[in-house]
């Protein structure tokens, strides 16, 4: 019986040690600047942005806060703490946007959204999740700022 169990421990692990692989083309070096866990996949939260509760007809104050709004969202690229970033169409949710932010904790996120002016005057309110995902989601970034043509 003693024989029967060792032999069955050993096939055991013969197998679950062959169905552990290493990536071939694994980077350590980047995969410890992007924070990556032994997946390659860390921690974010994703922001969903919809219409919030002011209801202002203010111009003038809405397209300032938009502006601020956008102003924000460079800002917070520059500082590597916004990933992804972009509008929705039109739902049934009020839905109007998403980020996606390089953050761990929902704490941390919202005082990064009251940095934004839109938020803070709550003409867009966040929902915010949080989100696991490629550690290497930031490197599209220097491709995407090579790609735009216009600036918004």
């Amino acid at each position: 019986m003693k024989t029967i169990i060792t032999i069955l421990l050993f096939m055991f692990f013969a197998i679950w040690t062959n169905g552990q692989t290493t990536n071939p083309k694994y980077d350590s070096t980047l995969a410890i600047k992007l924070g990556a866990d032994e997946y390659g996949m860390k921690n974010y939260i994703l922001v969903m942005l919809k219409t919030g509760s002011n209801k202002t007809t203010d111009k003038v104050m809405i397209d300032s806060c938009f502006n601020g709004h956008m102003a924000n969202i460079n800002r917070l690229v520059y500082l590597e703490k916004l990933i992804v970033a972009g509008p929705l169409d039109k739902n049934d949710k009020t839905y109007r946007g998403i980020f996606i932010l390089n953050v761990s904790t929902i704490e941390e996120a919202n005082t990064l959204l009251q940095t934004d002016p839109a938020v803070k005057e709550k003409l867009l309110e966040a929902e915010l999740y949080k989100w696991y995902g490629s550690a290497a989601l930031s490197e599209y970034l220097d491709a995407s700022d090579k790609i735009w043509k216009k600036n918004f």
